[in-house]
């Protein structure tokens, strides 16, 4: 067996992406998903509030559409800014601040008397979120070692449906339990802000931004934690500046020019990312947000639908796992062009769905491909940016992924009144089938360093 290569040999980066998966990784990755499920509780929650809320306030579909987009408006802000702020304070320090932002506003909300004061609240909430998923992805991405970076990352986002059968369990057996319950699910929502102290003072700073911050000690310290919980011997020799000879010197000069996602080199997978965030971000939420409003008028009781949208709700593991195996077998582009053409047969299917067995069959498929979809384009994302717009990149493309965020809650009454279900379903399966094209055309990051 060859030996392999001493810390002196090795950037910082190199050293990493050789280790194992060790249980320092597994802590990161624990650590971090569990942020991400409290967002995806969140966002599930909202779902199960609103159609509380047309029953208790009378409210109309326009209001209750606001309440899900204005959530999504901040969301928008929040992925654009939170991406800016990662690359110049650090992925940690935002991701820790985000929790913060989003935990104390979801459980102002619990105390509400009017629409207008939920809104406000929900927009807060939306800019914690917005910032939050892009940035944890990022984190992830840069510490995973290349041959499984990105299975982890698909690991990462399946802590959503962890989050989201979360927010379903709140939703059937608190929120539907009594005439308060919205107000005791959106309490339960305080948790990010007291798990963000676990979060900035348990989580390292990525090691790619400390070097391009110039912060050379810390960053050697952090990669020699990880090289230590995995066993690998490193030389005597290598001190806080041993190991990364190309990347210190890059590092710690001021004359190098930033890099522009729109550079002619990047311009490209940007625009096709944007698509693909776009037109899943709208058939996800058009679909997801209002599935139990939709059962309700269906004539489902609230109690029946929110245990059909649990039902549907854990089949994203499943998708997840799945997801997770063929990214690094297929690579990242097939799995995600497969997923979302998957997605947009089911979409279709649902649409026409119309007795018990069919709606779960059909919504049980749909979030199998739905949200094995959204951790292989997590996954990708990451890889398609060199460091010093990493955050950026991703960051921009869900912000602009929030804009169909906002636009699909209030189109669905649109739609629901021009042609009712088939009609909305058949747009959301158009959107996967865009998105899938759109997929196709991203470059093959599998296997190859982060730039």
């Amino acid at each position: 067996m060859t030996a392999l290569p001493t810390a002196g040999e090795l950037t910082r980066s190199e050293r990493l992406d050789r280790l194992p998966f060790t249980r320092k990784h597994g802590r990161l990755l624990g650590t971090a998903g569990i942020g991400w499920a409290l967002d995806a509780m969140d966002v599930g929650l909202v779902s199960f509030v609103i159609a509380a809320l047309v029953q208790q306030w009378g409210l109309s579909t326009t209001e209750t559409s606001w309440i899900a987009s204005i959530g999504f408006v901040g969301m928008a802000i929040g992925a654009t800014v939170g991406g800016l702020l990662a690359d110049r304070i650090g992925r940690r320090s935002v991701f820790a601040l985000t929790l913060i932002v989003y935990g104390l506003a979801t459980g102002a909300s619990a105390l509400v008397g009017s629409l207008a004061a939920l809104l406000v609240l929900r927009f807060v909430v939306g800019l914690g979120l917005g910032a939050e998923l892009p940035v944890a992805s990022t984190l992830i991405s840069e510490f995973a070692p290349k041959r499984i970076r990105g299975r982890v990352v698909v690991w990462l986002e399946a802590f959503w449906a962890v989050g989201w059968i979360a927010a379903a369990v709140i939703g059937t057996f608190v929120v539907g339990a009594s005439d308060d319950g919205w107000r005791w699910g959106l309490a339960i929502g305080m948790a990010p802000a007291i798990f963000s102290i676990v979060v900035r003072w348990g989580m390292p700073e990525s090691v790619r931004y400390l070097e391009a911050k110039g912060r050379l000690p810390e960053a050697e310290r952090t990669v020699r934690g990880f090289e230590e919980a995995a066993g690998v011997p490193v030389a005597a020799s290598a001190g806080p500046g041993a190991g990364a000879p190309a990347a210190d010197a890059a590092a710690t000069g001021t004359s190098a020019p930033r890099t522009s996602i729109w550079s002619r080199e990047l311009r490209g997978r940007t625009v096709a990312l944007w698509v693909v965030w776009f037109c899943i971000n709208f058939s996800y939420y058009g679909a997801f947000i209002w599935i139990p409003s939709l059962l309700v008028a269906q004539g489902f009781s609230l109690v029946r639908s929110f245990e059909f949208t649990l039902i549907i709700t854990i089949a994203q593991l499943p998708g997840y796992a799945v997801s997770a195996f063929l990214i690094e077998k297929w690579g990242r582009r097939p799995t995600l062009t497969v997923f979302l053409v998957g997605s947009a047969l089911a979409a279709a299917w649902y649409g026409t769905a119309s007795t018990e067995a069919m709606i779960i069959a059909a919504g049980c498929t749909l979030s199998f491909f739905n949200l094995g979809a959204w951790g292989a384009l997590y996954a990708i994302g990451p890889e398609l940016y060199p460091t010093d717009v990493r955050g950026t990149g991703t960051g921009a493309a869900a912000g602009f992924g929030r804009i169909a965020s906002i636009l699909a809650p209030l189109a669905v009454p649109l739609l629901l009144g021009a042609g009712g279900t088939i009609a909305l379903f058949g747009v959301f399966a158009a959107a996967f089938a865009v998105a899938a094209i759109a997929a196709w055309t991203l470059p093959e990051r599998r296997g190859r360093p982060l730039d």
